[in-house]
C-alpha cells in the first residue's frame, strides 16, 4: 500500500514538472495580456467630410491596435455635426476642420487638440473647360462654393476677400464633399475645396491660388464628456494624435498641427 501511495506521488510530482516545462516552451503562444483586450464595444466618430479618408485608414488602423474595437464614423460638415452633438447625438470623438466649429460644443468638449492643418486649392473639371487660372477667373465661370457657416465656406470667403473677388456661387453647399462631386461631374467649372479632397482625384485638377498659404484651417480633436464609451474614445483620440495616425494624415496631404 505504501510502495502504491509513494509511486502515485511520483507520477504527480512529473505530471506537474511536464505540465511547466510545456507552458514555458520555445514557441508556445504568450497568454494575452490584459490590456490587450480592454477597449471593446463601438466608438462613435463625428468628423469633418474632408477627413474621410484619413479618417477610414486611421479606424482601419485602430481596430487593428484594438480587436474588441469597432469603428463607426459619421462624416459631414463641421457646423451639422457640431449641431447634432449639441442636440444630443451618441458622439464618442468629435473632430472638426476648424476650431470654431468646436467651440459651439465647448460644455462637451473641454479640451480640444489640434491635430491637422488644411488650405484651399481652386478645383476645375479634368481638361479644365473654363480656363480657370486664378481666383478673379472664379466670377467668370459656374462657381461651387461651401456654405459660409461652413468651415471650407468660411475659409474661401476670406480666401476671396483677401483677394479683392466677388463670387455669387451657383451652389452653397454643406460640405467639402459636395463641392468637389459637382466639379467632378462636371456639373460646374470651379469650386474652392481643400488639397487633401482634390489630391488624387483624377477627374479634378487642383490650382493653388496666390495666398493660400495665408488661409489655414486647424483641425481639433476632442473626446466628448458624454461619450457612450470614454476609454475607447480617449484611446481613438490619442492614436489619431499618435505617430502613426499623423502620418496617415500627412501622406493624405494634411499639414502638420
Amino acid at each position: 500500500m505504501r510502495r502504491s501511495l509513494r509511486l502515485l506521488t511520483i507520477l504527480g510530482a512529473v505530471a506537474v514538472l511536464a505540465s511547466g516545462c510545456a507552458s514555458a516552451s520555445p514557441g508556445a503562444d504568450p497568454a494575452p495580456s490584459a490590456s490587450a483586450d480592454s477597449l471593446t464595444g463601438t466608438v462613435e466618430v463625428y468628423a469633418a467630410a474632408s477627413l474621410q479618408r484619413s479618417f477610414d485608414e486611421i479606424a482601419t488602423a485602430f481596430e487593428a491596435a484594438h480587436p474588441g474595437i469597432t469603428v463607426s464614423a459619421v462624416y459631414d460638415g463641421s457646423s451639422t455635426l457640431a449641431t447634432q452633438i449639441g442636440e444630443g447625438a451618441p458622439a464618442d470623438v468629435f473632430a472638426s476642420a476648424d476650431e470654431k466649429n468646436m467651440a459651439k460644443v465647448a460644455d462637451l468638449a473641454p479640451d480640444p487638440q489640434p491635430f491637422a492643418g488644411n488650405t484651399l486649392v481652386i478645383a476645375v473639371p479634368a481638361g479644365n473647360p473654363g480656363k480657370v487660372a486664378t481666383l478673379a477667373d472664379l466670377a467668370r465661370v459656374t462657381t461651387v462654393l461651401c456654405a459660409a457657416e461652413v468651415p471650407c465656406g468660411a475659409a474661401s470667403q476670406t480666401l476671396l476677400s483677401n483677394a479683392g473677388v466677388a463670387v455669387t456661387p451657383a451652389s452653397s453647399e454643406q460640405n467639402v464633399t459636395a463641392v468637389l462631386t459637382k466639379v467632378a461631374a462636371g456639373e460646374a467649372d470651379a469650386g474652392l475645396v481643400y488639397a487633401t479632397d482634390a489630391k488624387g482625384n483624377g477627374d479634378v485638377e487642383a490650382i493653388v491660388p496666390d495666398g493660400a498659404d495665408t488661409v489655414v484651417n486647424t483641425y481639433p480633436i476632442a473626446t466628448l464628456t458624454n461619450a457612450p464609451n470614454p476609454e475607447a474614445a480617449a484611446a481613438f483620440t490619442a492614436f489619431v494624435l499618435s505617430d502613426d495616425g499623423q502620418k496617415i494624415l500627412s501622406d493624405a496631404g494634411f499639414r502638420a498641427p
